[in-house]
């Protein structure tokens, strides 16, 4: 047949020959008057109004030419069966009715099973007619089996015109994915009744009918059934009895329904396909309180009756309920459904892994199993969490505060998306995938059947794939978000009892758990739990674990009370109990510091916002020297009154002794503990009570840092001769890299008066600079003060506050006792002007580096004031055995024997030469100077003293010395150094407390 050219180009407007590469000819030929007689090829236009009408139906349709084609079919079909009629109904109707127009080709351009099934039976195209009242057919999964015939056949065709009615429904905007999987599913529960009742019929004359239920599992038992899939059911026979004809029933309903719609799986039934098809429920309680595994009770989150004997389902499901619901309390639960989801990926081919919408990494089994699993653990003492869909638990989960609202949100667009993606899929061809396909032209009708067009610059293609890797990134990344968050192992391990809150099962947890005042915790938590709120809703979910984790304090309530006070500070923020409840192990993290560490809940309640740091492994780790001085030094820059940068620059330091002292009460808490990483990824550890001497010199480097821009402040604020140098010296701990969380700094002040300048000038406004420093650190705050002691000065307190670098020298030139050279051991430049730092340092070191080292008198002497200070410088009352600074074998005595050391040989011996004790006491070993296991002993003690005086100030969060022999007191310490039993921890201390003892003595009396 001859056709001008230009007819395909029109035709091609349509849509037409996209599919087909031919530019429209194969079209042009089924519409032409040999065809569908829609097309006039010499007008090139359509044959009438009407003809153009269902041309531009065709057009909307995913595949124009597939529905022609499909169309093309069916009006022959029809030709056959009415003698070759010139006139086709089928297309008179398509003409009167736009609502039959609308649906048909929709399912013609979007199925080619469908369209097959309709070219086979023309007739059932009636199906998707409007009716009268102006609606479009009921798709709510119905069937309407035809009167008489073969009964299995006549199922058959009632399944596949409601499922060409649900699919019409769904094309057309009709109904909602949601309403599609629901109406799939009831028509899945209608086909296994039919089927069941076919089966039922064909038993024997005389066989009495079973009482036997079959309930759906799996997506159909969820509501949220597909296009094409099996069916997944459960067999249950009421009694003994009942199993020879529910055997014959059941095996026969899975042959009747294979015939009919899909296979039908028993698979997930007590010892899957080698168990036998159908038990009593007598025999299904036995199996699942003895046998079953987690992924068993997983799987009956999804059980619902749905055929057969409905109430006898229900029993089954009622009586499986606790076991489901206590299934999460296993040891290995939450595992072994991560374990699952992993066997799943692992058992995709390659090549199809990123294809996968459903099981592949971002596909529906990561929205399902994340869900799943937060209902298994939440669902204990919540009943609202137990739904058997996908969407509403994943609802019910956002409402209950389980899961976060944008976080929800992102899981239900993702899981709409790849359901429609799965459901275009699926009904293309009728067949059982999941798989996106890589040819182009199955790609280009994917992207129409699921509504995307072309836009400037990007393909309907192009537009797709970017959503689908939208999607699947959220989708894997919240799945390891939620599947993976540590929160869950915790509320797993919570009995579900306590989970319920009510007010008392919750007082008689707490008596359980061994809060001394149930009645007050309880109002505590009425406090956090009570109303209808999220905030509410979302304590509820964390406090039962958050209880577990203050019961494994000594005092419990101190760690509620402590939590209520940051909760009622940040409740209403919208960060806070979010990241408590996703951000890993915060939660349980801020729960062992607030009950261990009253000195870390002091510093949350003034600044409950440094809370975040618990959050980030990095955050754990002290900043370097260098990080910390450029950070004060800028936040002091940024004010120009001097009180307003000091307050900027005190409250940093108060953030980096939380950030401390958080890392320092977990360092031994297990899986809490901080792994911070360097840059290269290496893992190293995070400073804590283990390593005492990095907690100091990370102390002692905040405090330089604090000094440093306090100094800034004072000298911007303070008028002085230009040229002034002056410098701040460390001494004591804070020299000697050994501050504690409550350490005073004790500083000398020198400076050096620019030539040709007035001494009493250059003096006076050195001391200004001195005294504004001071003054400025102590200004009442809210923050951790820093007292800045300069008692360690020539002269002490009766001498000048600053001295000129000339006047500390001629002073230790002449007038310099032997406990003034120990004192500068520890001596080193802290902050100002380092070159006269530097300076300082030089004209000291032949002071307490004497080249002769030390007169016998001099050695007598400090063994005299050694012990002059034990005796009376030791408070009234204290236990010399465990007193941590003055006691037997304790700080002082270690310090004072590595300080005689050093007086004695630095001279001579340049490796001695340090500030810190266990660097010099290693170096005094290595010179042969002090035995090896006097070395040892001494370091043990040192440590140990150390360790437990930090710990008492972080239990208390006070200053002190003492370590009680029994008490909350101790077992704080005991806990927070990661012992178990307080008496066998005393008992160490005491036994390192002798040996160091006598290991300093033997170091004293060389």
């Amino acid at each position: 047949m001859s056709r001008p050219t230009r007819a395909t180009g029109r035709l091609a407007r349509y849509g037409f020959g996209t599919a087909e590469g031919d530019g429209g000819a194969r079209a042009a030929d089924l519409l032409g008057p040999d065809g569908l007689r829609l097309w006039r090829p010499e007008e090139q236009e359509p044959a009438d109004e009407p003809a153009g009408e269902l041309l531009a139906a065709m057009s909307r349709a995913a595949d124009p030419d597939l529905a022609l084609r499909q169309l093309h079919r069916i009006v022959e079909a029809e030709r056959r069966t009415t003698d070759g009629a010139a006139d086709s109904p089928l297309l008179a109707e398509l003409h009167a009715d736009p609502g039959l127009r609308r649906r048909l080709i929709a399912v013609l351009g979007a199925s080619s099973a469908l369209g097959d099934h309709l070219v086979a039976h023309p007739d059932h195209c009636t199906a998707l007619r409007t009716a009268p009242d102006g609606l479009a057919p009921i798709a709510e999964g119905r069937l309407e089996p035809a009167a008489g015939g073969n009964p299995v056949a006549v199922l058959r065709t009632a399944y596949r015109l409601a499922l060409l009615r649900i699919a019409a429904a769904d094309l057309t905007g009709g109904r909602g994915l949601e309403q599609t999987m629901a109406a799939l599913s009831a028509l899945a529960d209608a086909t296994l009744a039919a089927a069941y009742e076919v089966a039922v019929a064909e038993l024997a004359e005389g066989t009495e009918r079973p009482r036997l239920a079959v309930v759906a599992m799996g997506k159909c038992g969820g509501g949220e059934l597909n296009y094409v899939s099996d069916v997944d059911v459960i067999f249950v026979a009421a009694e003994d009895a009942d199993l020879a004809a529910a055997t014959l029933v059941a095996t026969r309903l899975i042959h009747i329904c294979g015939l009919v719609a899909w296979p039908v799986d028993a698979a997930l039934r007590p010892e899957g396909n080698r168990g036998p098809l159908v038990r009593t429920l007598a025999s299904h309680l036995a199996y699942y309180q003895r046998w079953a595994r987690t992924w068993e009770f997983q799987a009956l989150l999804k059980a619902r009756p749905a055929a057969g004997d409905l109430p006898l389902a229900q029993e089954w499901i009622d009586q499986l309920a606790p076991l489901v619901w206590r299934a999460a309390e296993r040891p290995e639960a939450v595992e072994d459904v991560r374990a699952m989801r992993r066997r799943i990926i692992d058992h995709i081919p390659p090549k199809e892994l990123e294809r996968e919408i459903k099981r592949g990494p971002g596909g529906l089994r990561d929205i399902e199993f994340a869900v799943q699993l937060l209902q298994l653990v939440h669902g204990r003492g919540d009943e609202t969490l137990r739904a058997p869909g996908t969407i509403p638990a994943l609802r019910a989960l956002v409402a209950g505060g389980y899961v976060g609202r944008a976080d929800g949100e992102a899981l239900l667009r993702g899981y709409r998306f790849l359901r429609s993606v799965e459901h275009r899929l699926q009904l293309q061809g009728l067949r059982r995938t999941h798989t996106v396909p890589t040819e182009p032209g199955a790609l280009r009708w994917l992207a129409a059947a699921l509504g995307f067009t072309a836009a400037p610059g990007r393909s309907a293609v192009e537009s797709f794939r970017a959503e689908w890797v939208t999607h699947a990134t959220e989708v894997r990344r919240l799945h390891a978000k939620l599947l993976y968050r540590p929160l869950l192992e915790s509320v797993a391990r919570v009995p579900a009892d306590g989970l319920r809150l009510t007010p008392e099962a919750a007082r008689h947890r707490l008596e359980i758990l061994g809060f001394a005042d149930p009645a007050g915790a309880l109002r505590h938590l009425q406090a956090l739990t009570g109303g209808v709120s999220r905030t509410a809703a979302i304590q509820r979910t964390l406090l039962p674990v958050l209880l577990s984790e203050f019961a494994d304090a000594p005092e419990p309530d101190r760690g509620l009370l402590n939590y209520r006070k940051v909760s009622d500070k940040l409740g209403s923020t919208p960060w806070y109990l979010r990241l408590l409840r996703d951000g890993g192990p915060v939660a349980r993290r801020l729960a062992r510091v607030l009950a261990l560490s009253r000195y870390v809940a002091d510093l949350l309640a003034r600044d409950p916002e440094a809370l975040r740091l618990l959050a980030e492994e990095n955050e754990l780790a002290p900043r370097s020297r260098e990080v910390l001085r450029e950070g004060f030094l800028a936040a002091a820059a940024r004010h120009a009154d001097p009180v307003e940068a000091t307050r900027a620059v005190r409250a940093l330091r108060r953030r980096e002794l939380v950030r401390v002292a958080c890392a320092d009460v977990l360092c031994r808490a297990g899986a809490l503990a901080p792994t911070p990483t360097r840059p290269d990824g290496a893992n190293r550890p995070a400073p804590g009570l283990a390593d005492i001497t990095q907690v100091g010199t990370a102390l002692a480097d905040v405090t330089d840092a604090t000094l440093a821009a306090a100094l800034r402040a004072a000298q911007a604020s303070q008028p002085a001769p230009e040229g002034l140098r002056f410098a701040v010296i460390g001494m004591g701990r804070l020299g000697g890299y050994e501050s504690n969380y409550l350490s005073d700094a004790d500083v000398l002040f020198v400076y050096d008066p620019p030539a040709g300048s007035s001494e009493s000038a250059a003096s006076a406004a050195a001391h200004a600079i001195a005294e504004e420093l001071r003054r400025l650190l102590g200004v009442p705050a809210p923050d951790p003060p820093l007292g800045v002691d300069a008692d360690l000065r020539p002269e002490g307190r009766q001498g000048p506050l600053v001295r000129s670098l000339a006047a500390y020298a001629a002073y230790y030139a002449r007038w310099s006792r032997v406990w003034e050279a120990q004192a500068l051991l520890r001596a080193r430049f802290v902050c100002g002007d380092a070159e006269l730092g530097a300076e300082f340092e030089a004209m000291i070191d032949p002071v307490r580096y004497p080249a002769e080292g030390l007169t016998r008198e001099q050695v007598v002497e400090i063994r005299r004031i050694k012990a002059r200070v034990e005796t009376e410088r030791l408070p009234r009352g204290a236990d010399p055995a465990t007193h941590t600074k003055l006691g037997r074998g304790g700080l002082a005595d270690v310090e004072w024997a590595v300080q005689l050391v050093q007086l004695r040989h630095a001279g001579a011996i340049p490796a001695l030469r340090g500030t810190r004790t266990l660097d010099a006491l290693a170096a005094a070993e290595r010179a042969g100077l002090i035995d090896p296991t006097d070395a040892a002993e001494m370091a043990a003690g040192w440590s140990l003293a150390a360790q437990v005086r930090n710990a008492l100030m972080l239990v208390r969060g006070r200053a002190g010395d003492q370590l009680p022999r029994h008490g909350v007191e101790l077992a704080g310490v005991v806990r927070l150094l990661g012992r178990d039993d307080p008496g066998e921890f005393l008992d160490e201390y005491l036994r390192v407390g002798r040996r160091s003892r006598a290991a300093t003595e033997r170091v004293l009396n060389a």
